[in-house]
């Protein structure tokens, strides 16, 4: 992906987020901070590609652990586990958008509420499969064409999975979130939930190869609160 794909992809994410946080929670305190690999930052798996290489190319970077210079973790998920109380989502009046270009797919983890609609787009010149995973939410399996928009609602929280049948490569993942305090880290593994009531939470890191971790935190009010979390092996 070109590090263009890769700004307007975090900006997409952080876009998403702001349009549905509950208005009832605007007024609290922030929790910014990082998710960290706990070791040095490893190679990136490189992918042969045999298939359709006129738009997919000879190769790709694998997207499944993405790991900066200073070891930030990017695509994991960062979440309170227990919402503060009459914390709520709404659906977005407008769709959240997951594109297909040059054989990835932008970005590669996605948040939408419940009730939420994503509309996946493809942009390549050839065709793609829009093949989904899940427990909670309706399973679907499309062919789609260059230039052909497939909307989908989510109505229930999980985490779905999204392949790509064609390309055995591409991979994405939707997060279906039932509170508004959901958000995906950046290439420097940076996050900020916003507007947090004071308290004491749990916070919970998910990402697709490094599994889940927790740890508590304490929000003042009015303040930014600092946290920094590592994942995987040292």
């Amino acid at each position: 992906m070109s590090s263009r794909a890769r700004r307007l992809a975090s900006g997409v994410v952080v876009l998403i987020l702001v349009a549905w946080l509950d208005v009832e929670a605007a007024s609290g305190a922030a929790i910014r901070g990082a998710i960290l690999n706990a070791g040095p930052p490893p190679p990136r798996k490189q992918i042969p590609i045999n298939i359709d290489q006129y738009v997919c190319g000879k190769s790709k970077e694998s997207e499944e652990l993405v790991v900066g210079p200073n070891r930030g973790i990017q695509w994991a998920v960062v979440s309170l586990q227990s919402p503060p109380p009459g914390s709520r989502t709404e659906a977005p009046a407008k769709t959240v958008q997951m594109d297909q270009q040059q054989c990835v797919y932008i970005p590669r983890v996605l948040v939408v509420p419940v009730g939420g609609t994503v509309d996946f787009l493809n942009s390549d010149r050839l065709l793609h499969n829009l093949h989904s995973a899940s427990s909670e939410n309706p399973t679907f399996n499309r062919t789609q064409p260059k230039g052909r928009t497939i909307p989908v609602v989510f109505k229930k929280p999980e985490i779905v999975r999204i392949d790509c049948d064609l390309h055995t490569w591409m991979r994405a993942w939707v997060v279906v979130a039932d509170h508004p305090f959901f958000v995906v880290t950046g290439p420097q593994g940076e996050f900020v939930l916003e507007n947090v009531p004071p308290g004491k939470y749990t916070l919970k890191v998910w990402h697709e190869t490094l599994g889940t971790v927790t740890r508590d935190v304490t929000v003042g009010d009015q303040d930014t609160t600092g946290l920094t979390v590592e994942m995987g092996k040292k």
